[in-house]
């Protein structure tokens, strides 16, 4: 039996006010072999593009948004917005039923999502760890998670 791929759905990641090139640059190398839809930023506080060993940018739809608000009112039609934050009101990863059309926002290690996102975010989802995890790492952890759970929500 063949599997449309419009029925499997589509995700897309990105982080808000990113740190530092490098974390960028492998958020989209693994968001690349992971099979995301497209990538983004919000805000722009690092100074030059990501590394990008394997030119994910050239392979993927890549958007930036210059605050949260210009994001949020392009955020694709039917898509939930899925909010990675060490927050009281996320849910665990490892219970959480990924939607089968989302959007994962990643904030900086610093200073995390904005509270803006958190409150427009349909999902939070957090890591079973008390302290916070490189956005890289944890992009590449919810990714793998998605890949791994074979069920989406609708």
């Amino acid at each position: 039996m063949t599997t449309n791929n419009l029925e499997q759905g589509f995700f897309g990641i990105g982080i808000q006010n990113g740190k530092t090139p490098e974390n960028l640059g492998v958020l989209w190398r693994s968001a690349q072999n992971m099979g995301a839809s497209f990538i983004f930023t919000i805000g722009n506080r690092y100074a030059k593009q990501a590394c990008d060993t394997h030119k994910a940018v050239g392979a993927m739809p890549y958007f930036h948004y210059e605050s949260f608000a210009e994001f949020y009112k392009h955020l694709p039609k039917g898509a939930m917005l899925v909010g990675v934050e060490l927050a009281e009101s996320a849910v665990s990863l490892e219970t959480f039923k990924h939607p089968r059309r989302c959007v994962y926002l990643l904030g900086a290690e610093d200073h995390g999502l904005s509270n803006e996102a958190i409150e427009k975010s349909h999902h939070l989802v957090k890591f079973s760890s008390t302290l916070s995890l490189n956005v890289s790492v944890a992009g590449s952890i919810v990714m793998y998670d998605r890949g791994m759970k074979s069920e989406f929500s609708t």
